[in-house]
Order: C-alpha cells, then sequence, then structure tokens
C-alpha cells in the first residue's frame, strides 16, 4: 500500500464515502494502524470509536448489543496495533501497514487466540471492554 493509498483510505473513511464492501477486515486494521501511527492509542481509541459508529450509520448498519461497533474488537487491535507500530517506529505508515498486513495479526482469526468465540460474541464484548479468556494480549 503506497501513502497516497492509505491517506484516500483514511479520508474516505473519515467523511463516511468509503463504500461498505471496501470496509474489509484489512481496511479497518489499516485505518487503525494509521490512526495509531498519528495519534498514539489512547487517542486512535477515542477516534476509532466515534468514527466507526458513524461510518457503519452511513452504511445503514446500526450500532447495537448485536450488531455494528464492537467495543472489545477495536480496543484489542488499538492494543495490538500500538505494540507493532512500537516495534517498527522507523517506517512510515504506509511501511507499516504494508508490513502489518502480512503479519499474523492480519488473520481474521487472530483475536481468537486471546478470546474464546462465545466471549468475543457477547453482548457485555460489543458493548464494553472484556478482558481475554484465553490468553493475556502482549
Amino acid at each position: 500500500m503506497t501513502d497516497a493509498e492509505l491517506d484516500s483510505l483514511v479520508r474516505r473513511f473519515a467523511d463516511c464515502t468509503l463504500p461498505k464492501p471496501e470496509w474489509t477486515h484489512a481496511a479497518h486494521l489499516a485505518v487503525g494502524l494509521w490512526h495509531v501511527s498519528r495519534h498514539g492509542g489512547d487517542g486512535a481509541l477515542a477516534r476509532l470509536r466515534a468514527a466507526i459508529s458513524q461510518l457503519n450509520e452511513s452504511h445503514g448498519t446500526v450500532n447495537s448489543p448485536t450488531g455494528g461497533y464492537h467495543e472489545t474488537i477495536t480496543r484489542a487491535y488499538v492494543h495490538l496495533l500500538a505494540a507493532f507500530v512500537a516495534e517498527r517506529s522507523d517506517k512510515t505508515a504506509a511501511e507499516l501497514v504494508t508490513a502489518m498486513l502480512e503479519s499474523p495479526l492480519a488473520d481474521r482469526k487472530a483475536l481468537l487466540r486471546f478470546y474464546s468465540h462465545e466471549r468475543l460474541d457477547s453482548v457485555e464484548a460489543r458493548l464494553g471492554w472484556v478482558e481475554p479468556d484465553l490468553a493475556r494480549l502482549p
């Protein structure tokens, strides 16, 4: 991914012009990593909470106890992405995204190393933070 492609993705995410079919797992991670690299973990999390919910609403996706924004998934990935960025501080955001998308972190099941399906799929996990039940986040 180039810097221009990443900037375009983030801009379309932020202004809710990113089409739903382009809001893929990889796009979630790229946008998350961009935010973490620019704003740190806490700053990224605050921005992502609001922006993901807004993008969902623009797509007609209801943010509810059973769908839409998921707090635990977002917060856990922000944590993992912050650790990833910290280990590679010499890279640009686009270089970081490329490396991350080639790493185990990009696997759609990456969080299942830390969470059981039942815990991650719970209403409590969607609406608020729940600690991992299988292994601690690094």
